[in-house]
């Protein structure tokens, strides 16, 4: 087939990478369907039937119909809301790039499914730190109240570019975003 059609699902992904429009999820509200065998695991892998999905562009299509509602994570279209699995986040947020500095500073995130978020008032960073081990786990708010687990290397970056708060916040380590100061963790 040639001319102006598509060709396909990677077609369709392809056509919803450039122009980055995410469909109306949120203005969807089909009857729930039941539950799909589709579970999103710690380290972002998606899996269809206990095997990983290796298809990025079907990820990706994949991932712009998920909404999180009071019962869970689920593929929504006008039709249908099939519910999932998710072990802890959605998204893994995968590649940070840092402008400016000081309160003026911008930290634009990517995530493994291809989204882009800069953290600031809409787009928060939040850091729940383990009772007994004192690890750890940060998060970035990408859109609709789901959001990215901070990869490892990506949260030491972001530990490189703390710095100590002001005021009330003095005593903690934190990185500025969009006007925002984020807390990373208490000063030893």
């Amino acid at each position: 087939m040639t001319g102006d059609f598509p060709l396909g699902l990677a077609s369709l992904q392809r056509e919803a990478a450039k122009s980055r429009a995410l469909p109306p999820v949120e203005n969807w509200h089909p009857t729930h369907c039941g539950d799909i065998d589709i579970r999103i695991a710690r380290d972002g892998t998606w899996f269809h039937l206990g095997t990983p999905i290796g298809r990025k562009e079907l990820v990706r299509l994949f991932s712009t119909i998920l909404r999180k509602d009071e019962d869970g994570f689920h593929l929504v279209t006008p039709a249908e809301k099939l519910r999932i699995k998710v072990d802890d986040a959605p998204f893994l947020a995968v590649l940070l790039h840092s402008e400016g500095e000081g309160e003026d500073q911008r930290l634009t995130f990517t995530t493994n499914v291809g989204d882009e978020a800069v953290a600031g008032p809409e787009h928060i960073i939040r850091v729940n730190t383990d009772p007994v081990t004192q690890e750890p786990a940060p998060y970035l708010h990408v859109r609709s109240g789901l959001e990215a687990k901070i990869a490892r290397a990506v949260f030491y970056q972001l530990a490189d570019l703390a710095v100590p708060g002001d005021g009330a916040d003095r005593d903690v380590l934190g990185v500025w975003s969009g006007g925002v100061f984020f807390p990373l963790g208490r000063l030893a």
